[in-house]
């Protein structure tokens, strides 16, 4: 199994407040999980109104395809254009399919 896991962090020029900063993330985390369907949540900097922090992974069995659905969601956010990604990271693993202490039923 390989697990991609990416890390964002973005700034949004045209919030006021807490509550245009949720408009925006709502936004962009609705839209890129319902094109990807991949878990999106923002996982920093929840009390600064102007940046953003989320966080996101896929899973598959092939590391180019993970590698591949990790570098579009961050195009794909980029490009909505509600938020300039200002940093970004990703990290992917292989995960080993035996799993010390599981066995199946």
């Amino acid at each position: 199994m390989v697990v991609g896991i990416g890390i964002i962090d973005i700034y949004i020029a045209e919030s006021r407040s807490l509550k245009d900063k949720r408009a925006v993330l709502r936004s962009v985390l609705k839209r890129t999980k319902n094109k990807f369907n991949i878990s999106i949540a923002e996982i920093e900097e929840h009390d600064n109104w102007k940046m953003g922090r989320i966080g996101f992974s896929a899973v598959g069995n092939d590391r180019s395809f993970v590698n591949s659905k990790v570098d579009k969601v961050i195009q794909f956010i980029e490009h909505l254009n509600l938020a300039e990604v200002i940093n970004s990271k990703i990290e992917i693993s292989n995960v080993s399919e035996v799993m010390d202490g599981y066995a199946y039923e």
